[in-house]
């Protein structure tokens, strides 16, 4: 009786089992075709120049935030696979552009409003002219895919350098809260110095100590998005190291062997990605880019700095705010030689993709 017994427990639990496992294969039969490659096609065949990669990488705020489509983080990303180098070029959203008639980080959403897909290819052909580097592909991820990407690989250390606090981080969803002003002070107060004061109840402070720091999603995109912290952490130039950063603890995270031996996360980080960007990155070419980063996970990474210099430490930058009254009232940046001449940032950033010492020149 006792073994009766037995066999029919195994039978259900073998019959779960398969239920369980049948549901499974049913539900990711598409990343088959994937490993097999993956692991049995060592060739990485992607559209290149020589052995450099280019890739546009783009952070949107996503459908809870205001201006969802407008482009809060662009960094331009050049892969060597001979000299093993990554070199990033953050570009300032606020960097004027006279194709759009405005800043850089309206070009998604002014090219999506044209067509679906079209904000790629205009960022893309944006970015080319300004760098005059060809960009093979391009990655759109929205702020929600980056918090579930992060939390899904248990969180990333990052060595904080120093403390800093911010008192305008902007909270979602409250963009365009009145903070209980009446109507008719609206209109003075949106031109008010501080909007800090104005409406205190649309930002909260965020504080960053300074030493090694566990970060879930969250907690990573504040440290990259801060844009008002008090002291040398409220520039460009510290945001873009912030970001060179997480990039980095991103990559070793998801090349630790803690991923990379659990198929299922790496199926959910797959999934998280698949739903959250916009890429032009075919699916027959997911395996390779795998490759590529697997090839290069030892890389050194760089960073290509486009700011306005810091007079404190007499440090020169290739942009400049110009006059707002030269741009409809609105605070731009714009290269210093002219918002119509890039060519200084062209040979600066071709000087850093070459190997080459690349002093910034004084001031013209």
């Amino acid at each position: 009786m006792a073994k009766k017994r037995n066999n029919r427990i195994y039978l259900i639990v073998g019959l779960i089992a398969v239920i369980i496992l049948g549901k499974f294969i049913f539900s990711t039969a598409s990343f088959f075709p994937f490993f097999f490659q993956l692991l049995f096609n060592k060739n990485i065949e992607l559209k290149h120049k020589d052995d450099e990669i280019n890739i546009l990488l783009l952070g949107i705020g996503g459908v809870n935030h205001e201006g969802p489509e407008l482009t809060d983080t662009i960094i331009f990303a050049s892969l060597n696979t001979k000299t093993n180098k990554i070199t990033m070029v953050p570009i300032p959203r606020d960097l004027y552009v006279p194709d759009l008639k405005g800043k850089i980080n309206i070009a998604y959403s002014d090219g999506e409003a044209k067509r679906k897909g079209g904000g790629l290819i205009l960022t893309e052909a944006i970015v080319e002219k300004i760098l005059n580097q060809s960009v093979d592909y391009g990655i759109q991820i929205d702020f929600d895919g980056f918090i579930e990407a992060v939390d899904q690989m248990g969180g990333l250390d990052i060595n904080v350098e120093q403390t800093f606090d911010d008192y305008e981080y902007p909270i979602d969803g409250k963009e365009n809260d009145v903070c209980g002003h009446k109507e008719e002070e609206l209109e003075e107060l949106a031109t008010a110095s501080s909007q800090l004061e104005a409406f205190s109840c649309r930002y909260k402070h965020i504080r960053f100590e300074k030493g090694l720091i566990h970060m879930n999603g969250e907690k990573a995109l504040e440290y990259v998005r801060s844009r008002h912290a008090l002291g040398p952490e409220g520039s460009d130039f510290a945001r873009n190291r912030r970001q060179e950063k997480v990039i980095k603890a991103f990559k070793d995270k998801v090349f630790s062997l803690e991923i990379l031996t659990n198929p299922g996360k790496i199926i959910n980080l797959y999934s998280i990605i698949k739903g959250s960007i916009d890429t032009d990155i075919k699916d027959t070419e997911f395996d390779d880019f795998v490759r590529l980063l697997g090839k290069m996970k030892t890389a050194k990474i760089q960073t290509a700095i486009l700011d306005a210099g810091d007079s404190a430490k007499s440090r020169e930058g290739l942009l400049m705010n110009p006059e707002p009254n030269e741009f409809n009232g609105g605070w731009v940046l714009i290269p210093r030689k002219g918002a119509q001449n890039f060519s200084e940032i062209q040979q600066y950033v071709a000087c850093q993709l070459n190997q080459e010492t690349c002093p910034v020149s004084k001031s013209p």
